[in-house]
C-alpha cells in the first residue's frame, strides 16, 4: 500500500495542502473528499461521532485513528486515549497535533492491554474486511475489554444503494456473501493504492454476530441517512 490516505492527511497538516483524496467502490462512481473533514472539531462531527465520544469513559482505544480528531477531543477532555492506525503517515501526524498515546499497529496484533471503552468509528465495521471475518474481530476485541468495558462502534446499512423490483425487493448481486462487502480504491496527487476490502455491516447483522459471540449489542442512536452506532458489551 501506497498510503495515500496517510499521505492526504500528512500534507494537509504540514504544508496545508489542499488536493482532494479521491474514493471509488465496485459498488460507487468515484467520490471527491476534503481531507479537511479528516481534521473537523467535535462540533463539525456527525451526531453518531458526538454521541460516542461522550459515552466515552475510563481508558480509551481509538481504532483506525486517522488524523487524530477523535483522540484529541478526548485527551483534550483528560481521558487516558491510546491511539492506533495502521497508516504511517496518519500515525506521523497524530504526533504532530500532539496525540500523547499513538501507535503505529494492526488492531489484530494489539495484546496484553485493556480499554473501558474501545472506539471504531467512521464506519468502524470497516476493519472486519468480510462478513467471514467478524467472528475473529469480535473475539479479538473481547480480548482488549476491560471488566464492564464498552466497545462503540457505528457502521451504515447500504442496503439503500441498491435497485428495487416491482415487489420492493432488492436486486443483489450473489458474487460476495454479504451485499455490505465492498472494494475500496484511493486516489491522491496522480496516484492510486492498492484497492482494500471494507465492510458495512447493517445493524442486525452486527447484532447477530455479536450474540454468537457472546456479546451484548445495543442500538444507541441512529443517523439520518441508514447509519447508527452501537453499544457493545461482554455478557454478564
Amino acid at each position: 500500500m501506497k498510503d495515500l490516505l496517510g499521505q492526504a492527511i500528512y500534507d494537509y497538516y504540514t504544508q496545508k495542502k489542499t488536493e482532494p483524496l479521491y474514493t471509488e467502490t465496485n459498488l460507487t462512481e468515484i467520490d471527491e473528499m476534503n481531507i479537511s473533514y479528516m481534521f473537523r472539531s467535535f462540533k463539525e462531527m456527525p451526531k453518531l461521532e458526538q454521541k460516542a465520544l461522550q459515552l466515552a469513559k475510563g481508558k480509551v482505544l481509538d481504532v483506525g485513528c486517522g488524523a487524530g480528531s477523535h483522540a484529541l477531543y478526548l485527551q483534550e477532555n483528560g481521558l487516558d486515549v491510546k491511539a492506533i492506525d495502521i497508516s504511517p503517515k496518519a500515525v506521523e501526524t497524530c504526533l504532530l497535533r500532539g496525540i500523547k498515546n499513538v501507535e503505529l499497529i494492526d488492531i489484530l496484533d494489539l495484546k496484553e492491554e485493556t480499554f473501558d471503552t474501545i472506539l471504531l468509528l467512521m464506519n468502524g465495521t470497516g476493519i472486519f474486511k468480510e462478513l467471514k471475518q467478524t467472528a475473529k474481530y469480535l473475539e479479538h476485541l473481547k480480548t482488549l475489554l476491560a471488566p464492564n468495558g464498552q466497545i462503540l462502534i457505528d457502521s451504515s446499512d447500504i442496503i439503500y444503494l441498491f435497485d428495487e423490483d416491482e415487489d420492493g425487493g432488492k436486486w443483489i448481486p450473489t458474487e460476495r456473501d454479504y451485499y455490505g462487502e465492498l472494494t475500496f480504491t484511493v486516489h491522491y496527487n496522480q496516484q492510486t493504492d492498492e484497492p482494500f476490502p471494507w465492510l458495512y455491516l447493517d445493524y442486525n447483522t452486527l447484532q447477530n454476530a455479536c450474540a454468537f459471540n457472546h456479546l451484548k449489542c445495543e442500538l444507541i442512536v441512529e443517523g439520518d441517512h441508514y447509519d447508527y452506532l452501537a453499544k457493545i458489551t461482554l455478557e454478564k
